[in-house]
């Protein structure tokens, strides 16, 4: 059930990450390992303010059927912001976000 979704423009061990990510948040928010599931999309460019710093970046969203406390999903978001730098090949001016919400009630799967 957890939906992750990762865009990254930052130099990012894919597979790695997603291989640590997973027990993480299965241990994190009682879920499964095998019903983790993470998609990354390359970001071809980021601006940031008024653009006279070339940033790269990385924002997970870990989208969570209902149940769980803000207090869980804070607790995943922090520990989410300390795997990442474990899995960049650099992490000099890397900008990283971690967002953890619910799924919306219109979700299904096949």
């Amino acid at each position: 059930m957890p939906q992750i979704t990762v865009d990254y423009s930052a130099p990012l061990d894919r597979r790695g990450f997603a291989l640590a990510l997973h027990p993480l948040v299965a241990e994190t928010v009682d879920a499964a390992v095998e019903d983790c599931k993470t998609r990354f999309r390359e970001v071809e460019e980021t601006v940031v303010g008024d653009g006279g710093t070339v940033a790269a970046s990385v924002h997970v969203e870990v989208a969570l059927l209902p149940g769980r406390t803000e207090g869980a999903k804070a607790r995943l978001a922090e520990a989410v912001l300390d795997l990442l730098p474990r899995h960049l090949k650099a992490t000099d001016g890397v900008l990283l976000f971690v967002e953890v919400r619910d799924l919306e009630a219109s979700y299904r799967k096949r």
